[in-house]
């Protein structure tokens, strides 16, 4: 099953069209904060990957009591668990997807924040890494922090015949 799991998210298919999940791509830690009172709702579960030591995770949590709040960094995780004991840390690569399976399923939103992904040489990381979640937890949005994301964005224009 893993195997048709990962052939699902990296081939080019049908399915990747399919997607419902919302894009946000904000710049910098300011805009990335400002979507929290816009798009987290009391009953949203929430996957944060990138969570440092904890600064924003107690935003959302303030919002939403239902977070997993993640980082690669254990020395991290651990500074986290020590000041915000109410929120639930766990170490994560963002780039393992079995390992982001593990820890639920019913994923409603994720926020993604994660150092190196705002050069515009890490935008095929940040589009292949939200296609990814996007794919295996179909959220309603996902909230990146990633400036060429955003400038990708800015610059695409949805064609429309006709």
């Amino acid at each position: 099953m893993f195997c048709n799991l990962v052939g699902a998210i990296f081939m080019a298919n049908e399915n990747q069209f399919k997607l419902f999940t919302k894009f946000i791509a904000t710049r910098g830690v300011e805009e990335y904060r400002q979507t929290i009172p816009i798009w987290v709702r009391p009953e949203d579960t929430i996957l944060e990957i990138g969570c440092e030591w904890g600064t924003t995770s107690t935003v959302i949590w303030e919002k939403c009591k239902n977070i997993i709040a993640t980082d690669i960094s254990i020395d991290c995780i651990k500074v986290a668990r020590t000041k915000y004991p109410e929120i639930r840390f766990e170490t994560l690569d963002a780039f393992n997807i079995r390992r982001a399976m593990e820890l639920g399923s019913d994923f409603s939103k994720i926020y993604i924040d994660m150092s190196g992904l705002s050069s515009y040489r890490a935008l095929l990381d940040v589009i292949s890494l939200t296609n990814m979640y996007a794919s295996v937890f179909k959220p309603e949005a996902i909230i990146i922090k990633s400036g060429s994301l955003k400038q990708f964005a800015r610059n695409c224009v949805n064609w429309k015949r006709g």
